[in-house]
């Protein structure tokens, strides 16, 4: 069975179920993959209809908005918060706990670039709050540190991301390091407010305790639940007085001592590195990969058929002359360049610029490389065999019409 085949039987209709019952058999799937033709299959036999598989929870608005900052807070010398409201006074759509905010910064840099920050805050609060580290080299990041004041007004796109936490009543492991806590922050939060009974477990590495942002806020939060286990690890500095840290790294030899229950789920994020290893490690341990969630960083990894190459060079404009077409956003790669017409789709212009992408067929049959559309307008040539949900595209056989701010 080809990979074009195996697409079109997760994402198009009138499926075949004696393909279905093939799929279900191929271990070369990802467990989640197989799951999902299994409730596929389920539904065929019983004559039900199955629900597709999600792509995305549905944004609170399209494009950018104007957001007004009401605060602004210092959490460490290098991460400071920044607390968010509509600019017209308007309530803010409820995110899910773990999602991010898509920030365009007119001022640092022409045309203003953009970037990707996870909401650190309480999902139910009535302000956006997220949480930016200043990088040495960092032009975003600097700006924001510096430039900002309450009542400056930032172009923002709506919350987004799958890396959310779920509803069930199973253990849950939050295991961060660094910056990485914002996502899981979040949903520690909910989890307060929700007053949950499942059994809580924080993982976090710091450097030091003086760079460990979110410590006393999230210490907090844990003391106000009733099933929590708090672990911090420092790798360098003095260790504070009865705090639950710890000298050394997030490891194998860390986490097996600790004697994680088997039948959690688990939402990871910090360094690519760091999440692969982690995720390894669990996997050993004994939780199912598909209680594993994690949370990148930049784009999304890519799916590229009879590619083995693992090296990702950074995300960088194309080669030759800039184009004379409208100007293409990369937002979760911070890149934006113009169009032009040498190229025969998004997806061309993306691997020139060495932004992972995630493709198949390349002819608009099997929406693996469908990508959500935060602003702008493109057209199709050839026309897909089946369009995509509004807001999403497939950029393998589209173009720019307009200005374009994609999520990768």
């Amino acid at each position: 069975m080809s990979v074009a085949d195996v697409d079109a039987l997760l994402y198009l209709p009138d499926r075949d179920p004696d393909q279905l019952r093939a799929v279900v058999d191929i271990p070369a799937l990802s467990p989640g993959w197989r799951q999902s033709f299994r409730e596929l299959l389920d539904a065929a036999e019983q004559g039900t209809t199955a629900a597709a598989p999600p792509v995305g929870h549905e944004p609170g608005w399209t494009g950018f908005r104007q957001l007004r900052v009401v605060e602004l807070v210092t959490e460490t010398s290098t991460v400071s918060s920044i607390n968010l409201a509509a600019a017209d006074g308007q309530p803010l759509p409820a995110p899910a706990a773990g999602q991010y905010l898509t920030v365009r910064v007119a001022g640092a840099g022409d045309p203003p670039p953009v970037r990707s920050y996870s909401l650190s805050s309480d999902p139910r609060s009535d302000t956006y709050r997220i949480s930016v580290k200043q990088e040495p080299h960092g032009i975003v990041s600097g700006y924001l540190h510096t430039h900002l004041t309450t009542g400056t007004v930032l172009d923002v796109a709506a919350p987004r991301g799958e890396f959310v936490l779920d509803n069930g009543d199973e253990p849950v492991l939050l295991i961060s390091a660094g910056i990485g806590a914002t996502p899981v922050l979040a949903m520690l939060h909910q989890l307060a407010a929700e007053h949950s009974s499942r059994d809580i477990w924080w993982i976090h590495a710091s450097h030091t305790a003086a760079q460990h942002p979110f410590a006393a806020e999230s210490h907090h939060l844990l003391q106000s639940l009733a099933h929590t286990h708090e672990h911090i690890f420092y790798t360098a500095g003095p260790i504070p007085a009865e705090t639950p840290a710890t000298r050394g790294h997030i490891n194998t030899e860390a986490l097996t001592n600790l004697r994680l229950p088997v039948d959690a789920s688990a939402y990871l994020c910090g360094p690519a590195a760091f999440m692969t290893d982690i995720s390894n490690t669990l996997t050993a341990i004994g939780i199912d990969p598909t209680r594993i969630h994690t949370e990148m960083f930049g784009a999304l990894a890519p799916i590229n058929p009879g590619i083995t190459d693992t090296s990702h060079p950074r995300p960088h404009p194309p080669a030759g002359e800039p184009g004379p077409g409208p100007a293409i956003t990369f937002a979760r790669s911070g890149l934006t360049t113009p169009w032009s017409p040498r190229y025969r789709s998004l997806l061309e212009l993306a691997e020139a610029c060495d932004i992972p992408t995630r493709w198949s067929c390349r002819t608009g049959v099997c929406h693996t490389c469908i990508t959500t559309v935060m602003s702008g307008d493109l057209s199709y040539d050839p026309a897909p065999l089946e369009p995509p949900a509004p807001g999403q595209a497939l950029i393998c056989c589209s173009h720019a019409r307009t200005d374009l701010t994609l999520d990768l």
